[in-house]
Parts: C-alpha cells; sequence; structure tokens
C-alpha cells in the first residue's frame, strides 16, 4: 500500500495535536532500533493515553501478588517444594511483563488515512494492520472497572475477516468515542458490498 499524496486523514478527523485523540498521550511513538522494522510512514499517529500503563502495572501487580500468595501456601503450609521453581518462573515473567511494559505502550499507534485506519504495536514482535474504513463491520468500546477508574477504555473494530480485527488499548473515555464516531461516519459513506 502506498501513501496517498492527498489529504490522508478523513475529513471528520479533530485536527491537531489539542484534540481529543492526543490529550494525555505519550509525546511520540517508538519505534524498533533495527534496520529492518516496520516504516512507520508519513501521516499523524495517535497514541495510548498514559494512564494505560498504570493500569497495566496494576494488573501485573495484582497477578503477581496472587501468585506469591499461592506459592508460598503450596510450599510451606502444603509443603509442595515443586511450588518454588514454578513460582519462581512465574514471577520473573511477570516481573519482566512489569519492566518493559511503559516501552511496549508506547509503541502502539494509529493513524486515521484517507481510506484506511492503521495500527501499530510491537517492538520485537511488530504488527501492522490496515482496516479499510469500507470492511469495518462493528466497532465496539469496552471497559473494565480499572479502566474506568482511570478514564481509558479499548476500541475494538470488527470485520468480515478474523484475521484483521483490531483492538486499540488505553484509548482515554473521549478519545474513544470521537474516534468511534468518527469511524462509524466514514464507514457509512465507503461502505464496499456489504
Amino acid at each position: 500500500m502506498t501513501p496517498s499524496t492527498e489529504a490522508e486523514t478523513p475529513e471528520q478527523e479533530p485536527s491537531g495535536a489539542d484534540g481529543p485523540l492526543d490529550r494525555d498521550t505519550f509525546p511520540h511513538i517508538r519505534e524498533p532500533r533495527g534496520a529492518a522494522r516496520l516504516p512507520l510512514g508519513d501521516g499523524t499517529w495517535h497514541q495510548l493515553a498514559r494512564q494505560y500503563v498504570w493500569v497495566q502495572l496494576i494488573s501485573s501487580g495484582i497477578v503477581l501478588l496472587i501468585a506469591l500468595a499461592a506459592t508460598l501456601v503450596l510450599a510451606l503450609v502444603l509443603g509442595q517444594w515443586w511450588a518454588w521453581i514454578a513460582g519462581g518462573i512465574f514471577v520473573v515473567i511477570t516481573a519482566w511483563t512489569m519492566i518493559i511494559t511503559p516501552r511496549q505502550a508506547r509503541s502502539y499507534g494509529y493513524q486515521l488515512r484517507r481510506d484506511d485506519l492503521v495500527f501499530r504495536r510491537g517492538i520485537l514482535w511488530q504488527r501492522v494492520v490496515a482496516v479499510p474504513y469500507g470492511r469495518m463491520q462493528l466497532i465496539d468500546i469496552t471497559h473494565g472497572p480499572l479502566d474506568r477508574g482511570f478514564g481509558i477504555a479499548q476500541l475494538k473494530l470488527v470485520t468480515a475477516a478474523v484475521s484483521t480485527g483490531v483492538v486499540i488499548p488505553g484509548l482515554t473515555q473521549e478519545a474513544a468515542e470521537v474516534l468511534r464516531d468518527t469511524l462509524v461516519d466514514v464507514a457509512e459513506t465507503r461502505r464496499t458490498g456489504l
């Protein structure tokens, strides 16, 4: 897919870095350093809300505490020595996940182009998906209790092809609603035989 020389965003997109899509977000998208990385291309990339990192850290911390408690109960109370190995591996993996969460969150981004929405994520395992506006069948906003407490939500785009479904996590509630309305408006004008 080659970028168009015309305007890259739909007419309904809120403009400027001061718009609701860019409020309380990271300042720029983080790219992998290698020469073989997937390029970002031209245009305005929008990012996740900063609160997303806190939600992920709190969720992982709760899982970590539960795993530690289960390990201690199994090992000390029930005398199951193997629990130290399993618990130790789980704690190391969860701690590593918590350490890389801020960097990982800055690798997420989405771009509203003339004919499609492009979503990218990942540092080591990169994924770039372009979803044509005319192929969107469902746009869903969801948020759990912790998400609501921090004022964020996730936006899910569903198409006929299961592999091109996109979930954009960690949007501010306002950005999720504006993006949903924008995508619905644009998708209605771009329906392609559905």
